[in-house]
């Protein structure tokens, strides 16, 4: 059941920005943007926190995810360090996902040749 779940609410995360791009004239780049700026908005409200409770990686995968774990670690390290978190708390808590996306992009471009788009 928690596959359906995951699957459900990740699927209708996915189908909002897929709304976005079709209705709307925003850039990729704007929609991701405001995914990340929703997912620290619905965690500042107390809304997202419940839903990663009960979509577990539907709700911490996507964008929103990543909003959501930015501003849970600000807040852990603000209660711990003080003002100096507010710089240091994002970074603490997505180290680990920033780590991986550097990683796998550079081994995607020693592996793979880059095409100039046509």
């Amino acid at each position: 059941m928690d596959y359906i779940k995951a699957f459900i609410i990740g699927g209708l995360i996915c189908v909002v920005g897929q709304i976005l791009i079709d209705k709307t004239k925003l850039t990729p780049a704007r929609i991701l943007v405001t995914f990340v700026v929703a997912g620290v908005f619905l965690q500042l409200i107390g809304v997202y926190e419940p839903l990663v409770n009960f979509a577990g990686a539907g709700a911490t995968v996507p964008l929103t995810g990543f909003g959501y774990n930015l501003c849970k670690g600000v807040s852990k390290a603000v209660s711990e360090d003080g003002f100096i978190g507010i710089f240091t708390g994002g970074f603490t808590a997505a180290a680990g996902g920033i780590a991986a996306a550097l990683i796998f992009g550079f081994l995607v471009s020693v592996i793979f040749r880059s095409k100039a788009k046509k």
